[in-house]
């Protein structure tokens, strides 16, 4: 009987697709190492996003692949993470303790951005990364609300804060700073001075991705903050109503404008399943974000439902992927984080980490 060799089994491992990734394992460069003793095809996967919910499927895919091969006793796999720090705009330069900064947004008020940002976090957290979240909407902050945290932040060394921490999520937001019914009446520049005091003087810990919920519309404010924060990628939230879709674009638009990746686009409030009888119903249309995600060659990373138990979580500052983890909706967030995070994995790393500082003197 002829040995295995790695090479037998990496052709066997071509043909297993990563199904959030989109590619088979060795095209991805996920296949870190191949070792065989005795007959034990010993497998180690990095896949460069946190895909927890997902490493008992994948495994089983491989496990099924290898153990065709003639002399194989037994295989077992290892699934690491492997989390990198992937390219921000030009000119923007990225922030100590944070690898990756997505930015959730919506174009229009009023499609579930805040609640989805929240819960696409945890969702994060829950496949195994580390995660924060930063509110951007200095007029209308709700995460506080939403992450059930109210109290003001610490600070231990008087220059910088410390980020609040609930449910294991780190975040951060104008509205722990001010009573929750105090409008912010401020124009627009020091709306942006606030924002970047908020993400630049907090204390973050080693975040994989810290998720940034940004105010609604596509105006100067948004713009600006665009260009100012080292954004890795950008999800959009709408809901299939044409009027949604209409902003969603607009706010598609002021991404490629500065240069920062789409990731894909979330549908929000789908459909609505009625409690009582369980019939389902279109009540914002269909088919909405696919149309979109299809005009603009992006991905559409998932649907959500019109559900009042969302509703009702986010209110009482219970989101539902911490407090429901076994739940569809949780498993849709949670399919909808592993989507966006791998595309993300897909793109450049960010190498400016490793290179020193350059200053020129004059001697």
């Amino acid at each position: 009987m002829s040995e295995i060799t790695p090479e037998q089994v990496r052709e066997r491992l071509a043909e297993v697709v990563d199904a959030n990734l989109q590619q088979d394992l060795v095209t991805a460069g996920a296949v870190r190492d191949v070792r065989i003793e005795n007959g034990v095809v010993q497998v180690s996967l990095e896949l460069g996003y946190p895909a927890a919910g997902y490493h008992e499927t994948l495994a089983q895919a491989v496990r099924e692949q290898v153990q065709g091969l003639e002399g194989v006793a037994d295989v077992r796999v290892d699934i690491g993470t492997g989390i990198a720090s992937r390219a921000v705009q030009k000119g923007v330069k990225p922030l100590t303790g944070i690898k990756n900064i997505i930015a959730i947004a919506s174009g229009k008020g009023g499609v579930g951005k805040s609640t989805t940002a929240v819960n696409l976090a945890l969702a994060l957290q829950a496949e195994g990364a580390q995660v924060g979240i930063l509110d951007a909407d200095i007029y209308g902050p709700s995460q506080p609300r939403m992450l059930g945290c109210r109290m003001k932040p610490d600070t231990t060394d008087g220059k910088s804060i410390e980020p609040n921490v609930s449910y294991g999520i780190q975040s951060m937001s104008i509205g722990y700073l001010i009573d929750e019914e105090t409008p912010m009446i401020w124009r627009g520049p020091m709306v942006t001075s606030a924002l970047e005091q908020l993400l630049n003087d907090t204390n973050w810990h080693e975040l994989d991705y810290l998720v940034v919920d940004l105010p609604p519309g596509t105006g100067d404010i948004q713009l600006t903050l665009c260009q100012k924060i080292p954004v890795s990628g950008a999800i959009i939230v709408t809901t299939p109503q044409d009027i949604a879709l209409l902003d969603a674009r607009k706010a598609l638009k002021m991404f490629e404008k500065v240069e920062v990746a789409v990731l894909g686009v979330v549908e929000n409030m789908s459909t609505h399943i009625c409690s009582n009888c369980g019939h389902e119903e279109h009540i914002f249309g269909s088919g909405g974000g696919q149309q979109m995600a299809s005009q603009y060659g992006v991905d559409l990373l998932g649907s959500l439902p019109l559900d009042i138990a969302i509703r009702e979580g986010v209110d009482n500052g219970k989101p539902t992927v911490a407090l429901q983890p076994d739940s569809p909706v949780t498993a849709s967030y949670r399919e909808i984080a592993r989507r966006a995070a791998a595309k993300l994995s897909l793109r450049a790393k960010d190498y400016s980490g490793r290179f020193p500082k350059i200053v020129v003197e004059n001697t």
